[in-house]
């Protein structure tokens, strides 16, 4: 009896397994590509079209404290991935876009990929990579079932070519291979994918970092979309034709998930990975950072500070605000919680955020554990941290389109009461500025 007893139990564990999996939330991560703070409805846009952008807040919780991991690409999506400073997970600067190339997110680090693929999930990278150009930091090695999408910072979106540095060069990979789909526009190519993934996948659970490229440079907005826009000056035309024909794909993705109805099934979390480019690639701008200084490749609030919206209708709030601190490397340790799958093992600077999301009242999972960014590495890396209300900044700029590039060695603010950082508060509060410096050097290592 004994043994008919034990031989029945192993049994009901071996199907009790994927019975559980099977009842987990999907999870889909949107990231833009160079989003400007206030670049949605939901965010104060009054002259852009996101109305499935916007559906997201509707459905969801939207966030005015949500900073990304870095202002820029490569370590901003390490950060978001690995729930740790992209610095300590080995990605301080931009990586290569160029086969071969140097610079990666190590194969020992814990991506949030790998991360749900223990747990049963099926994953796939759709889009945009920029964090290893080489077979063993590629997403396949990362902890992806499936991937299609550039590896380097950004291509053309018909001829999928990276035209930015160096000799041409294509640049589209499926599961590690190149592939040429020539003429076809990229954002539609991904949202092609993604709805044959989730058709494939939708009766188990599945996890899609859907990176897209959008609204990188080079501004490719669809026809209607520029015909629609035409009246916007220049070169915020440009820019809100890209962003509409974004906000359509992601529409399209929405759309496949009510159609099998897997909406309230699925956690959708959308953020920007770093402020919009003022560079001369991106027209000088386009986009917008409204009350704060700075974009892409500030410290200032206005690279880092950025939307970010958690979906999951049924199951988390709905159509609510939260005003306090949070940041991308939380995202990790939040999708464990919420999902019910084991965190890594291993140093996440990350926190949950799922009492303050169920909790309009509860405190930020900051409150007190500062935030730190840094680029680059040595004396001269760009860096800033945030402890409370302070904020500390070290040799940056201020790179909104019409402030020259004004450079700082440190810059002080106060974000509660100066959001916008138009004063330096350094020589008033040195003992501030001594306090912030250390949690600096004593958090990260140079």
């Amino acid at each position: 009896m004994l043994r008919v007893l034990s031989f029945a139990s192993m049994l009901l564990l071996l199907f009790a397994a994927p019975l559980l999996a099977s009842d987990k939330p999907n999870v889909i991560f949107i990231l833009a590509d160079d989003q400007g703070s206030i670049d949605a409805g939901c965010y104060g846009s009054k002259d852009l079209h996101t109305p499935h952008m916007d559906s997201l807040a509707v459905h969801g919780v939207r966030m005015t404290q949500f900073y990304s991991a870095a202002p820029v690409c490569s370590p901003s999506r390490a950060g978001a991935l690995t729930g740790r400073w992209p610095v300590r997970a080995g990605v301080p600067n931009n990586c290569s876009s160029k086969q071969g190339g140097g610079g990666a997110l190590p194969s020992e680090e814990i991506t949030m990929a790998e991360m749900f693929k223990a747990a049963g999930y099926t994953t796939a990278h759709i889009g945009k990579w920029h964090i290893g150009y080489t077979p063993d930091t590629m997403p396949l090695a990362q902890g992806f079932d499936y991937s299609i999408g550039h590896m380097g910072g950004c291509i053309d979106n018909y001829s999928h070519f990276f035209y930015w540095n160096g000799p041409n060069r294509h640049d589209l990979w499926r599961n590690g291979k190149e592939v040429y789909e020539d003429g076809r526009y990229f954002p539609q190519l991904m949202a092609d994918e993604a709805g044959e993934f989730i058709e494939k996948y939708h009766d188990q659970p599945f996890f899609i970092y859907y990176a897209m490229n959008t609204p990188h440079y080079p501004y490719q907005g669809e026809a209607k979309w520029l015909e629609h826009f035409q009246d916007v000056k220049y070169p915020r035309n440009l820019y809100a034709a890209f962003i509409a024909s974004q906000d359509e794909r992601i529409g399209q993705l929405l759309a496949k998930l009510d159609k099998l109805d897997l909406r309230k099934n699925t956690i959708i979390i959308y953020q920007s990975d770093n402020g919009y480019s003022t560079e001369e690639r991106a027209h000088f701008g386009g986009g917008k950072s409204g009350p704060y200084r700075g974009a892409k490749f500030s410290m200032f609030e206005g690279g880092i500070r950025l939307p970010g919206i958690i979906s999951w209708p049924g199951h988390l709030p709905e159509g609510e605000v939260r005003d306090q601190m949070a940041h991308s490397c939380d995202w990790l340790p939040t999708l464990a919680e919420l999902t019910g799958v084991k965190v890594p093992e291993t140093h996440l600077d990350g926190r949950s955020m799922v009492e303050m999301l169920n909790n309009a009242g509860a405190q930020s999972p900051h409150f007190n554990h500062p935030l730190h960014w840094q680029v680059g590495t040595g004396k001269n890396a760009a860096w800033a941290v945030r402890a409370g209300d302070w904020k500390l900044i070290a040799n940056t700029r201020d790179t909104n389109e019409n402030a020259g590039n004004a450079s700082f060695k440190l810059f002080l603010a106060n974000i509660a009461e100066d959001p916008g950082e138009t004063t330096n508060l350094a020589d008033q509060h040195p003992d501030i500025v001594a306090r912030l410096t250390k949690l600096h050097d004593e958090e990260i290592t140079p």
